[in-house]
């Protein structure tokens, strides 16, 4: 499963909403949860990582999940996207 959002801050991601999304990622276990941007895919599993794909206001990022949980996987990671306002669904 994957859902695709374009950043809107006018920061992009930076270190605080990055630690947000990776620590989400990292509560399900038993779900691999991935970035994937500039033709560049990064497991979530540090902020390093995701900061890695150098994403800035008006960029597209695909989130991706494969697991038991993916639908909630992906549910929470747009919320924690949404909340720091981050950005918006992409469709």
């Amino acid at each position: 499963m994957q859902l695709t959002f374009r950043i809107t801050d006018e920061n992009g991601v930076h270190a605080r909403p990055a630690t947000a999304l990776v620590k989400m990622a990292k509560t399900f276990e038993n779900t691999a949860c991935f970035a994937e941007a500039h033709g560049k895919k990064v497991k979530m599993h540090s902020v390093l990582a995701l900061l890695s794909l150098d994403l800035e206001s008006g960029d597209t990022v695909t989130l991706l999940a494969d697991g038991p949980e993916e639908g909630e996987a992906l549910q929470a990671l747009k919320d924690v996207i949404i909340k720091e306002r981050l950005g918006e669904l992409y469709e």
